[in-house]
């Protein structure tokens, strides 16, 4: 309006509080850069002396100063992928049913059982991994895996207890309340409106839950399986104390294995010398990279499913 004087006060407090979250955003790739610089200080002396050979080479022995993380980097994408293909059934499954089919009186309960699940330390599942879940895997479930599917070589060999399978299923039982939890947000986001639509065209709840409420939230629960994939790639003590700890490749999952996080867990403080210690680095600038890589190509999937679009519906 003609003579009207400026907010100047409001102004500049806009402007201030631009200027405060320009700084927070530019903060976070800053940090980010300043992250990868340090890695790659650290891992520079087993860069020029291994460089690529390190992620192919097998061998790893700090007294011989010979390093390699083929069998670290195989142990790590091994262990996560056995931990979703058991987790994410589970998971949706219960997501699902809690929103779907349960009694709306059981539905805040088991929600929240699940939700202090995820709040559960990484060193108490892994000492329950010891005392409860390794003797009945020795005893009962890997003899029964190798009697019935002993044609595999993905259960054949020496059953040991701690192994690759092992670490996998305490890594399943690790990222299910993340999965559960967040699938369930998603689908109860839905509209009841998707749910009717099926239901009035004559289909029951269970065709109305598979095919109209859980492709509209497909992109969320995508989301969902993302992390609990990082979080299974950067889990440490439990799979530490389950794993085996030995630097290997193996067919079967009764053998023992290793993992980068898991690697340098064990080993950084008592590297001894400059290349171990740089070798190490070397591991963790690796797993940096394996999980952007991973990450961006599940970000990638969530994008093709949804065709583009955030709610990952069929466009009309």
């Amino acid at each position: 309006m003609p003579g009207e004087v400026p907010l100047r006060g409001r102004n500049l407090g806009d402007l201030a509080f631009k200027t405060l979250l320009t700084i927070a955003a530019i903060a976070i790739p800053a940090l980010l850069a300043f992250l990868v610089w340090e890695l790659y200080l650290g891992s520079k002396l087993a860069i020029e002396r291994y460089g690529l050979g390190f992620i192919s080479g097998t061998n790893w022995d700090p007294v011989a100063e010979e390093f390699g993380a083929l069998p670290l980097i195989f142990g790590t994408l091994t262990s996560a992928a056995i931990a979703l293909v058991i987790a994410v059934p589970l998971s949706l499954g219960v997501a699902i049913y809690l929103t779907e089919f349960a009694p709306k009186w059981i539905r805040q309960p088991i929600a929240f059982v699940i939700e202090l699940l995820a709040a559960i330390p990484s060193v108490v599942y892994g000492l329950w991994g010891i005392f409860v879940l390794i003797p009945l895997l020795r005893t009962a479930v890997f003899p029964f895996l190798r009697d019935t599917l002993g044609f595999l070589p993905l259960f054949q060999g020496p059953i040991y207890g701690n192994s690759m399978l092992a670490a996998g299923i305490i890594l399943a039982i690790m990222v299910m309340p993340y999965i559960m939890s967040v699938s369930r947000e998603v689908l109860l986001a839905v509209p009841t409106s998707q749910r009717e639509a099926a239901l009035g065209l004559g289909a029951t709840r269970w065709e109305a839950a598979w095919t109209a409420v859980v492709p509209y939230a497909r992109s969320g629960i995508l989301g969902a399986i993302i992390l609990g994939l990082g979080r299974a790639l950067g889990e440490t003590m439990a799979v530490t104390m389950l794993i085996g700890n030995r630097h290997e490749i193996a067919a079967s999952l009764f053998a023992p294995g290793y993992t980068m996080a898991a690697v340098i867990a064990n080993e950084f403080t008592e590297a001894a010398t400059d290349i171990h210690f740089s070798a190490l680095t070397y591991v963790a600038f690796t797993l940096f990279f394996v999980t952007v890589l991973v990450n961006a190509a599940a970000r990638l999937l969530i994008w093709r499913v949804s065709r583009g679009r955030p709610s990952g519906g069929q466009g009309v």
